[in-house]
């Protein structure tokens, strides 16, 4: 990784972790491609980034450059270790990414890095800044201003004039500029005329004693979206050895085919040898209450825990990072239903 950048004399530092992504990608014959160095030129070449209001930053590049399709756990810890490494020469940190799983990565971060008491903020953008319609140049001096002006001590994702906690935020549209939502918890703050932080839906501040990387192991979870006519033999299939853990993609509260006896015995027999199934609804708000109908009942007594208002990929990266810890699957089972990072809604999770 290779680190260069522009410092100006301001208060604030940022660290600009660049990943890859459609931001800095530069025109070719053969269409958009990403070019080392290309972001930090174009940054440099723009007025904005040099203002006095901005704070001063560094970009850190990645090399490859990737598309976000090809990223994974891998990735993620790689840029949890890089803001564990530079913590302390900081006072926050954006991540540049690829819009495709910005939403994965804003999840998994919170609960990689403990004791995180300064900003991340994800962003991108889906036109490249060098485009004169970009939304890039926008994102990115929001972020930026974010984090010279707020006090924010979380995970956070930065697009679209809108300032979402990252293990909340799902993305919604492919080609929109409101490319994302946070569809069961406000907005961090409000991104208009002025930058205006609502410390009430904060993370409250944390000391600044350090910071704790924890690495996600190779944990084998998938996830699965129920469909009309779903067989259990294929539901079988996806829950054989050595699959640990399945996020469970619902109907409306958190329903499913109660009355497919053989499906709610695959499922059963699944959780009884230890894999740890969590419902989440298809529904992009609402939360899950596997209480509320019979149809959810019978998840609940074939062993199915709740995911209470989790997206599917907070669920999804919070299991990974609960496996990596070594717990044993009822504790994790438990834990699953309590909020360790802002990414449920407390008082939902006896549903």
């Amino acid at each position: 990784m290779e680190a260069h950048g522009l410092e100006r004399d301001v208060k604030k530092k940022v660290c600009i972790l660049y990943t890859g992504g459609t931001i800095g990608m530069k025109p070719t014959p053969q269409g958009y491609a990403p070019e080392a160095g290309y972001l930090g030129r174009v940054m440099a070449s723009m007025p904005d980034f040099s203002s006095p209001e901005m704070p001063k930053y560094v970009i850190c590049e990645y090399a490859p450059l990737l598309d976000s399709s090809n990223m994974g756990p891998k990735n993620w810890l790689a840029i949890a270790r890089d803001i564990a490494e530079k913590y302390h020469e900081f006072d926050g940190f954006i991540v540049i990414h690829g819009t495709d799983t910005m939403a994965y990565t804003a999840s998994a971060l919170p609960f990689m890095l403990e004791g995180l008491a300064k900003p991340v903020v994800l962003t991108g953008s889906q036109i490249p800044l060098c485009k004169v319609r970009s939304d890039g140049r926008d994102n990115l001096v929001t972020a930026l201003m974010v984090i010279a002006q707020t006090p924010v001590s979380e995970v956070c994702l930065c697009f679209g004039n809108r300032l979402l906690r990252g293990c909340r935020s799902t993305k919604v549209d492919a080609a929109g500029f409101q490319a994302f939502d946070s569809p069961n918890y406000p907005d961090l703050g409000h991104i208009g005329v002025t930058i205006r932080p609502h410390p009430e839906l904060l993370l409250p501040p944390r000391p600044a004693n350090g910071l704790t990387v924890h690495p996600l192991s190779e944990a084998r979870v998938g996830a699965l979206r129920l469909f009309p006519g779903i067989s259990a033999e294929l539901v079988a299939n996806v829950l054989r050895s050595p699959l640990q853990g399945l996020v469970l993609e619902t109907y409306g509260m958190g329903n499913g085919p109660s009355d497919d006896a053989e499906l709610m015995d695959v499922l059963a027999e699944a959780s009884k040898r230890g894999v740890v199934i969590v419902n989440c609804t298809q529904c992009l708000r609402g939360t899950v209450d596997q209480g509320g109908y019979q149809a959810g009942s019978a998840l609940a007594r074939a062993g199915v825990v709740s995911g209470v208002d989790m997206t599917a990929e907070a669920a999804l990266t919070k299991m990974i990072y609960l496996f990596s810890l070594d717990l044993p699957p009822e504790d994790i089972r438990q834990t699953m239903t309590r909020n360790l990072r802002g990414e449920l809604t407390e008082n939902n999770a006896g549903h």
